[in-house]
């Protein structure tokens, strides 16, 4: 009975103010894996170079609230540390893809670089959907966890259209 009050007990100090997160952490380490794991199984380069743009665009926001907390302020710093953990695509899948640009509309580019900034366009697209949603809905969501399903059902419907329709 001690163990069980003294449990209790600590659930309510541990109990802080919550700050608002781009995404959980457990989503985060999932999507990670599971990149590696859908290359390993043979889905095409370009689906996984979509979410992994999306990955490092939430990523990337992690990297502003990690600065927000540190009180670390420049001018620019948003869009400079979106855009550095956004190009960190290349280092990842650097020794394992080969470059081969290709005609895609009007640019030549890599069919694995066009699809990640793809991706990441697409998640941030999607967070500030969520808010201008949220807004109109006087800052309330409209269901649970629709800050999660809102990327998450946008990257699924643009990986259906890219494996039907392949770059």
């Amino acid at each position: 009975m001690k163990f069980f009050i003294l449990l209790f007990s600590s659930f309510f100090i541990g109990v802080s103010k919550v700050f608002a997160n781009p995404a959980c952490v457990v989503c985060t380490v999932a999507i990670g894996a599971s990149l590696e794991i859908a290359r390993k199984l043979g889905i095409s380069d370009n689906i996984v170079g979509l979410w992994a743009g999306a990955l490092f665009a939430l990523l990337g926001y992690w990297l502003i609230l990690w600065f927000d907390k540190k009180n670390w302020h420049f001018k620019g710093r948003n869009p400079i540390l979106m855009l550095s953990s956004i190009a960190m695509i290349g280092f990842i899948y650097m020794g394992e893809l080969i470059y081969s640009p290709q005609v895609i509309g009007i640019l030549y580019i890599d069919p694995f670089l066009f699809s990640s900034l793809c991706g990441a366009c697409l998640y941030i697209f999607s967070q500030r959907f969520y808010a201008f949603m949220k807004m109109r809905n006087n800052g309330h969501a409209h269901f649970p966890f629709e800050k999660v399903v809102l990327p998450l059902a946008l990257l699924f419907i643009v990986s259906f259209v890219l494996d039907y329709y392949s770059l």
